[in-house]
């Protein structure tokens, strides 16, 4: 394969690295070792598409393998010899390494031109820190035909220095102009009672709480994980503080909904200011040897980075939403054992009694419908705003989906 792939994977501490880097790739064990196995073989190629549903760990396991490409230093830590400690590595675990670009569609439909375009301006720059380039393209079936035209000229002959990950959530759903210049590596999905335990054996949380996680974070295995570890147990808090709302919102009013926004918003800010700080604090640190456009491009990094994190903690807020409501659904339809959040039960069989499955239908929808449509471009609040109205409106019959 490439030159600098060669420099980067010494053969000495190969296998003991991938190792390490591969073993965060949670209950897709034929993918792990597909990827394992390229790596040691130095059998990689320039372009790889991930296609699996939302939740099967897609994520993860591109950073996983870029973990694998770029570590320089391999194996001479604790725990039989894995690395983890060196500079490249704790930035990759991080997501704040300045050669490892994570980017989504920035349109409302969809990826724009101009995405492109800058994608295919900043691969021509030399890496920063590394010796290798890795761009991890995210929902890559909302590439429409224009975006996807304007990409393969840079999907099919990038630099050598330069891997692209794609995901989608299936193959049939990529453009097959696309599909056909990447390796394609289907994801499988993972039963709801497999991804518990791989959550609980990988945070010691009981089954009912990894599922709970699961929920809040959309089905997601790695992030239901960063959910439970998280520091403080703030995003376990958060969850309460959401699902206390829920339990109160066919009684409030507007006013009552504005402040719980508000408290809400606040409660999200938290973690985003440890972000914000460490990212400052990179930019500090780089300021004295790098080059004005490296400067710019990691600034530019950090701001995407801001972006994807104020998006991530308003995506959760809706996944608890929707899965409460989901909650009070089977309820309403006479299935309770069926509920997830049994930790607020009592309050899932309180708004069930005064509801029914119309209605309760009705909020889902709107909900889910929020969710598809959240503009990266609206202030958490009024997101969060929108999100208390529609599923009071809906439990009282007023809402707008039919």
């Amino acid at each position: 394969m490439m030159q600098a792939l060669r420099q980067t994977l010494e053969m000495g501490v190969k296998e003991a690295r991938v190792a390490d880097a591969f073993e965060s790739i949670l209950g897709q064990p034929q993918v792990r070792d597909l990827l394992r196995t390229s790596v040691r073989s130095e059998r990689i190629t320039h372009a790889y598409l991930f296609t699996g549903p939302a939740g099967s760990n897609k994520t993860a396991t591109a950073y996983a393998l870029a973990r694998a490409l770029l570590c320089p230093k391999g194996a001479k830590g604790p725990g039989g010899g894995l690395c983890g400690y060196c500079d490249n590595c704790s930035r990759i675990v991080r997501r704040t390494h300045p050669d490892v670009h994570f980017i989504e569609p920035a349109g409302m439909n969809g990826w724009l031109i101009e995405q492109i375009r800058e994608i295919a301006s900043d691969v021509a720059l030399a890496p920063i820190q590394a010796n290798i380039k890795v761009y991890i393209l995210d929902r890559v079936d909302l590439m429409g035909v224009a975006p996807a035209n304007a990409f393969l000229k840079t999907l099919e002959e990038p630099p050598d220095n330069v891997v692209f990950i794609l995901m989608g959530r299936t193959r049939n759903s990529v453009l097959p102009t696309i599909v056909s210049r990447c390796q394609v590596i289907p994801f499988r999905h993972i039963p709801p009672t497999e991804a518990a335990g791989i959550v609980s054996q990988n945070t010691g949380a009981q089954p009912q709480l990894a599922r709970q996680a699961i929920e809040a974070c959309g089905g997601s295995i790695s992030a239901a994980v960063a959910f439970l570890r998280a520091s403080g147990n703030e995003r376990v808090g958060f969850r309460a503080k959401v699902l206390k709302i829920l339990a109160d919102i066919d009684t409030a009013d507007d006013w009552h909904i504005i402040r719980h926004a508000r408290d809400l918003v606040q409660l999200s800010k938290a973690p985003l200011d440890a972000v914000r700080v460490q990212l400052e604090q990179e930019i500090s640190a780089n300021a004295d040897f790098l080059e004005k456009s490296a400067m710019r491009q990691i600034e530019a990094r950090n701001k995407r980075q801001m972006s994807a994190k104020t998006r991530e903690y308003l995506n959760q807020t809706i996944d608890i939403a929707i899965s409460w409501l989901r909650d009070v659904l089977v309820v309403c339809a006479g299935t309770p054992e069926l509920v997830i959040n049994t930790d607020v039960m009592s309050d899932i069989q309180a708004v069930a009694v005064a509801a029914d499955v119309a209605s309760v239908s009705r909020a889902l929808a709107s909900v889910s419908q929020l969710s598809g449509m959240l503009s990266y471009n609206v202030s958490p609040e009024t997101c969060i705003d929108v999100l208390l109205l529609e599923i009071k409106d809906g439990l009282n019959g007023t809402g707008s989906a039919s």
